[in-house]
């Protein structure tokens, strides 16, 4: 019996032994997470972070449409008014060249807006250019497209120049026009009256440095971020007679980010504003 007893005692012992042991396995279980667990909590953080990613993406994709609908809808209103009119007969003669080119003005607007709409979506989806990059000349480019906007420029009594010297960047002509163009062009219609626009092309090290500065009414402080996105405007109280699509910077910095490129904007309220693009130099422009 007591043999007996003592193996029971020894049983009981044993029992609370193992219960002890597993409590410690337990908590050491507790303590530090298995490989399993690891995994399976770095598995819902990815689909969290996927989640907030395409609820952001959906996001900008309800704003780009309602913001879409609204530019394309503003000169379709207008062309289709001046058109009704017309049809009408209610126009006195003298005025109907007036009125008629007020439709081509819409119109013009229409197509300028739909072209940037292309591109950028073009540009926004990674999708090839439809030529193949290369050497291009960026102060031959920014000399043309001076040109391009002198009379715009002259209208507005606005002095341009383009200093610094040829170099070249391994890019899309297109899109590299598409960079100067919309930067000089914001340059013009968010200028003063009678102010200055000066480009230069220069180089810095591996970089071609383009750089675009006016004498317009600057960014305050604060919204010199928001500038590059789609169809914000500085001043939208004068935003029709400035004119543009609201989509010219954003183009830019898709444009530039296609290349490589790094963007600086550096602005005062009512003294003007500088926009650097930095290019990795093109293999011509390598020592």
């Amino acid at each position: 019996m007591g043999k007996k007893g003592k193996g029971w005692l020894l049983l009981g012992g044993g029992m609370v032994l193992g219960a002890v042991l597993a409590s410690r396995r337990r908590e050491k279980t507790e303590e530090v997470p298995s490989p399993q667990a690891e995994a399976q909590a770095d598995i819902r953080r990815e689909m969290e972070r996927l989640k907030q990613g395409y609820e952001k993406q959906d996001r900008m994709r309800r704003d780009f449409t309602a913001n879409v609908s609204h530019e394309l809808k503003t000169p379709l209103t207008s062309i289709s008014g001046y058109a009704e009119i017309l049809r009408e007969g209610i126009v006195k003669q003298e005025d109907v060249g007036r009125f008629a080119g007020k439709i081509y003005e819409e119109s013009q607007r229409l197509i300028t807006l739909v072209e940037d709409i292309l591109n950028l979506s073009l540009l926004d989806e990674g999708a090839p250019a439809q030529e193949a990059p290369g050497a291009v000349d960026l102060y031959q480019v920014c000399q043309e497209t001076l040109a391009t906007l002198g009379p715009a420029a002259r209208r507005r009594g606005i002095g341009m120049s383009l200093s610094g010297r040829r170099h070249t960047v391994h890019g899309v002509e297109k899109i590299l026009r598409e960079i100067v163009y919309n930067l000089c062009d914001n340059a013009i219609k968010y200028n003063v009256e009678g102010g200055r626009m000066e480009v230069s092309v220069t180089r810095e090290g591996s970089y071609v440095v383009l750089l675009v500065q006016d004498t317009g009414i600057g960014i305050p402080e604060g919204e010199t971020d928001r500038v590059f996105e789609r169809f914000y405007r500085v001043d939208k109280s004068h935003s029709k007679e400035i004119g543009g699509t609201g989509l010219g910077l954003s183009i830019v910095k898709h444009g530039a980010a296609y290349h490589n490129a790094q963007i600086r904007l550096d602005s005062q309220l009512g003294k003007g504003t500088r926009i650097w693009v930095r290019f990795p130099a093109g293999e011509e422009e390598k020592p």
